[in-house]
């Protein structure tokens, strides 16, 4: 076993140390709390044996210190003074055991073999899961249409590389379920992908979060705070609508790209991340850099390899295989479906991509009747059968071609379905509130404005 041995008696720990080698065992020692956290930065351990009292640094923080940097390494803990309660905390805290001091070697040695063993029964578990995942890592991703085929053969071969990965696509066409994919098949899969929405944040706060703040950095950091960078530190971090940073955050995150460094808010002192990056828009990028919107130095640098999931509509063969996946998914128990909804559903132009699907089978779930959906369980706009192949109702005044107009007819009818539920509506649309409120904004799309757009269509 490879073990870290933290204990500021000189006589202890170079006993312990000699002995354990002896055995056949790796062992590396430091006196000082801190000096055993800087080994255990640079070199794994499958043991730490910590002293619970010294100094610098009591053994409970220090547990928790070290299980920071590997979560899957046991601790053991040594002390000359044992209560109750110190070994529930230490117990609370993730300690494999608790030995006091004085302790029998041949004793000591046994709970140290019975930990290495423990960690070594997790490390084939994630060993399995991880081979599972290898043999199916896209499961999530339900599809057999070539767009799809020819997605997958691309996160196959994006996913063993460390480079950036692009993920374009309209909203709700499964841009965080590429994003997981491309991380389990990864070798940072063993590490955590951490998520983070650009739009769902105010500037300060999103800045806070991804490179996080020093103790007194503004008004209300009361604590230091790690940032995403640090707790991906390893793994991955996925950016979801990177398109919607500040110009201040898009400059931070191309130096993070470039050199793997970054200051926390408030702090002068730089710190080193191994992260790779996965982001994901549904703008049009190369049009917000040629617009000034987008830096296109941070453009290129996210941009080495791209993937695109093809919106719904033009993988309309899958959608029979997603509407048994989400049955199965929101449904307990065996669901039938009737064929008339099922032709609705199939004919249906879905702009807000397979989350608007799933929201839909998830609601007709618990509107049905028993265990049958039929197509009153649907949404009147699907289920009035209104929606042609362009996914647009026919209207009795003339249908326009203009992409804006259609845009603004289909949001107010959303909204109009929704009963003008912001929250329904843009789960409906597969965006976010922010969003939503943009486009009502644009198009004016008030309570009044909807009602003289239900006023135009109707029949003269």
């Amino acid at each position: 076993m490879d073990l870290l041995l933290i204990d500021d008696d000189d006589d202890l720990r170079g006993s312990i140390t000699r002995r354990l080698k002896r055995q056949g065992h790796s062992v590396r020692d430091a006196a000082r709390p801190t000096e055993g956290i800087a080994m255990a930065r640079k070199q794994r351990f499958d043991i730490a044996l910590i002293d619970l009292s010294m100094p610098e640094m009591d053994g409970v923080e220090l547990l928790g210190r070290l299980k920071e940097i590997e979560p899957s390494c046991q601790v053991v803990m040594l002390t000359g003074q044992a209560t109750v309660e110190t070994a529930v905390e230490a117990m609370k805290r993730g300690a494999f055991d608790y030995v006091t001091k004085p302790c029998p070697f041949d004793e000591l040695h046994r709970i140290l073999v019975k930990a290495w063993e423990y960690e070594q029964l997790g490390r084939e578990n994630a060993q399995l899961r991880a081979a599972l995942e290898r043999v199916s890592p896209m499961s999530e991703i339900v599809g057999e249409t070539d767009g799809i085929r020819r997605m997958l053969r691309l996160i196959e071969k994006t996913a063993p590389t460390d480079s950036p990965v692009l993920i374009l696509g309209e909203s709700g066409t499964g841009k965080e379920l590429v994003a997981r994919a491309v991380h389990r098949q990864s070798h940072r899969a063993h590490k955590p992908m951490v998520t983070i929405n650009c739009a769902a944040l105010q500037e300060t706060l999103l800045e806070s979060e991804l490179f996080g703040h020093e103790k007194g950095a503004f008004t209300g950091a009361s604590s230091t705070k790690l940032g995403l960078f640090e707790v991906a530190d390893g793994g991955t971090l996925f950016i979801d609508e990177v398109g919607e940073l500040a110009a201040a955050l898009q400059a931070k995150l191309l130096r993070v790209l470039e050199d793997g460094t970054l200051r926390r808010v408030g702090s002068t002192r730089e710190l080193n991340v191994d992260v790779r990056i996965i982001a994901a828009t549904n703008r049009d990028l190369q049009q917000d850099v040629d617009d000034g919107r987008f830096r296109a130095d941070l453009f290129y640098r996210i941009n080495v390899l791209a993937i695109g999931p093809p919106p719904l509509r033009d993988r309309r063969d899958d959608i029979p295989l997603l509407i048994d996946h989400f049955l199965r998914r929101f449904g307990h128990g065996h669901w039938q479906i009737a064929d008339d909804a099922r032709r609705a559903l199939c004919n249906y132009h879905w702009p807000g991509n397979v989350r608007e699907l799933s929201n839909i089978i998830e609601r007709a779930t618990i509107l049905a009747e028993g265990n049958r959906i039929t197509i009153s369980d649907l949404p009147q706009a699907i289920g009035r059968g209104d929606a042609d192949s362009t996914g647009f109702a026919p209207h009795h005044d003339e249908e326009t071609d203009n992409l804006e107009e259609r845009e603004r007819r289909h949001v107010a009818r959303v909204l109009e379905r929704e009963q003008g539920s912001r929250k329904r509506t843009a789960d409906a649309l597969g965006i976010n509130r922010r969003s939503l409120y943009r486009l009502i904004e644009k198009y004016a799309l008030t309570e009044q404005g909807k009602a003289n757009m239900r006023k135009h269509e109707e029949v003269p």
